[in-house]
This record gives C-alpha cells, sequence and structure tokens, in this order.
C-alpha cells in the first residue's frame, strides 16, 4: 500500500487548508486512518483518526474544534480541513492506515502504512 499525501504549503495565519491522502495498490475502506505531523524539532504527534467507514473520529485536543478529518471510500482518499490556521500548525502532516478499521487509535505504533508527508507552513 502507498500512501501519498497532497495540500500541502505556505498560507497565513487564520486560513483554512485542505489536505488529502490518497492509497494505491490496496482499497483502505477496511481500514483506520489517522493523521500526524512532525514540526521542526519536535517528535511526530497525533492529529486525528477516521474508522474505517467515517463513523468514528478522534482528534488531539489542540486540534479539537478546528480540523475535521473524513474520508471517501470510493476515491480511496482521506481528507484533513484545517480552518484557523496558527503558525504552531506548521509542520509536515502524514497520514497512515491501520487494520483492522474499526478501531481509531492516536498510537503511532498502530499504523502500519505510512506515507511521506506534506509541509504546511503557517506565517504570521
Amino acid at each position: 500500500v502507498q500512501l501519498v499525501e497532497s495540500g500541502g504549503g505556505l498560507v497565513q495565519a487564520g486560513a483554512s487548508l485542505r489536505l488529502s491522502c490518497t492509497a494505491s495498490g490496496r482499497t483502505l475502506s477496511s481500514y483506520a486512518m489517522g493523521w500526524f505531523r512532525q514540526a521542526p524539532g519536535k517528535e511526530r504527534e497525533f492529529v486525528g483518526s477516521i474508522s474505517w467507514n467515517g463513523g468514528r473520529t478522534h482528534y488531539a485536543d489542540s486540534v479539537r474544534g478546528r480540523i475535521t478529518i473524513t474520508r471517501d471510500n470510493v476515491k480511496n482518499t482521506m481528507y484533513l480541513q484545517m480552518n484557523g490556521l496558527k503558525p504552531e500548525d506548521t509542520a509536515v502532516y502524514y497520514c497512515a492506515a491501520r487494520f483492522p478499521g474499526n478501531l481509531v487509535t492516536s498510537n503511532m505504533t498502530d499504523y502500519t502504512y505510512w506515507g511521506q508527508g506534506t509541509l504546511v507552513t503557517v506565517s504570521s
């Protein structure tokens, strides 16, 4: 399975951005998926996750209320909608997938497949 993130870029504080994570090689309709991020000089951290059918989501406290994770299993794609971006949201954002898909988890070691990341830079 290959995961490819897209949609990153340079935005001003307060802007919105939507990241996409598209899978190839296998359908991910039975996988839970997650978003993580790694800021410069910091460890990778959990952002949010979504169950296989989108019925359950779990968000980190630091972003709850500003982000929404959705997925389109027909397109084999997961999305991360981010609103009200802050400079501290600057990071490389990674998507990941795990099986089985009913469990939404914030633990990185629970995820099997990872993308290469897309950079989001928020200027003040």
